[in-house]
């Protein structure tokens, strides 16, 4: 359990303390006056101010850190080393620099992970170059009304085998399920550290096809040569976006029109547990699941609300088409207001984690009064 929080800590750290440090460089880069950068957050345990005049500082809660930038907030705009006196294209690279450093730590882990060896799913093609390890035809998906529902098959079981022979891909186990329509065969999975048999009924799936119900996906341990490992982890940050973005963009549309989200959404305490869940599979699933987690934060923070680095832009814009900046006071209120109904959103989230996660925090502290 202390390893988890450790892990967690480690984890959130590194995002936070990166994109801080997207803010801090850019902000030097353009002229603005640094007053304080952190890692962590106060109360202080030390600090000493640098040959730059920045107050380096290290404080005693070890969840990432912070920039302070002289005139962030709208004040002392007549000054020219302050952030509001600056022109607003120069203003939103700073507060554009967090986001993109989070979205390069993904493309580098994900970089280091395919030269290392990283889980995903593979295609033919990834086999036949033999880059793949560890392959493995894995339940992503168990339909209901199907004879795998009625055996007990579970979402994560890794077919090993049927009627003893080895399944060597997709489509090699559809020709010999096919041919066996309207029989029994033997399935057998691996669960955990458990290996399960199952003598499940074929039935016809249509187009002459046989199956059992379930969804396989082909999965493997891929590595590439480093130049290659480079280019892939930043293809795959690409689609990544891509598909978190959309994904972002029906949850918002369906909260709006009164839908279920359709997805949990998890806040601190269920991102600490997923943490401790991750860490068991080893380090390389731990690489993978930071890269994922810094680019959730890169977009997130770039989503146009009040408060976040994409809310802060669209005043920018608002300045640049009013040729005047908007009352000082006006934003501050609306980015606390913002920040108000952020932080009402990560007490909700952060309630329904403890409940959906219960078990994990009876042991706990469970082990804590031992």
């Amino acid at each position: 359990m202390i390893t988890t929080v450790l892990i967690f800590i480690i984890v959130l750290g590194l995002l936070v303390f990166v994109h801080e440090l997207g803010h801090f460089l850019t902000a030097k880069k353009l002229g603005m006056k640094v007053e304080e950068f952190g890692f962590g957050f106060p109360p202080k345990i030390w600090s000493k101010k640098g040959k730059d005049g920045v107050d380096y500082s290290v404080n005693w809660i070890p969840l990432g850190g912070f920039v302070r930038i002289k005139g962030e907030d709208g004040q002392n705009r007549d000054d020219p080393d302050s952030f509001g006196s600056k022109k607003p294209w120069k203003r939103a690279i700073v507060l554009c620099a967090g986001v993109a450093m989070n979205f390069l730590l993904c493309a580098v882990l994900l970089s280091i992970g395919f030269m290392i060896g990283l889980p995903q799913a593979v295609d033919q093609q990834a086999l036949e170059q033999g880059l793949v390890e560890d392959y493995k035809l894995q339940v992503i998906a168990v339909y209901d009304d199907y004879p795998a529902k009625e055996a007990g098959v579970e979402l994560g079981d890794v077919l090993l085998a049927v009627d003893d022979q080895e399944i060597k891909g997709i489509n090699n186990l559809l020709d010999y399920t096919s041919s066996k329509i309207g029989e029994k065969v033997q399935y057998k999975f691996e669960r955990g550290k458990e290996l399960v048999t199952q003598e499940i009924e074929i039935i016809d799936i249509g187009e002459g096809k046989g199956g059992v119900g379930i969804g396989l996906v082909e999965t493997g341990i891929v590595s590439y040569p480093v130049h290659q490992a480079v280019w892939q982890g930043f293809k795959l940050t690409g689609w990544l976006t891509k598909e978190i973005t959309f994904a972002f963009g029906n949850i918002i549309k369906n909260l709006v029109i009164g839908k279920p989200a359709g997805v949990q959404v998890s806040g601190p305490v269920g991102i600490a547990v997923l943490t401790g869940q991750v860490a068991k599979l080893g380090f390389i699933y731990i690489l993978q699941f930071t890269a994922l987690l810094s680019l959730n934060l890169a977009i997130i923070n770039f989503i146009p609300f009040p408060a976040l680095d994409g809310g802060r832009i669209v005043f920018l814009i608002i300045e640049k088409i009013r040729r005047k900046p908007v009352s000082q006071k006006i934003e501050g209120l609306i980015h606390t207001l913002g920040f108000s109904l952020l932080m009402l959103l990560i007490i909700i989230v952060t309630f329904q984690d403890i409940v959906r996660y219960s078990d994990f925090f009876t042991n706990f502290f469970a082990n804590i009064m031992r």
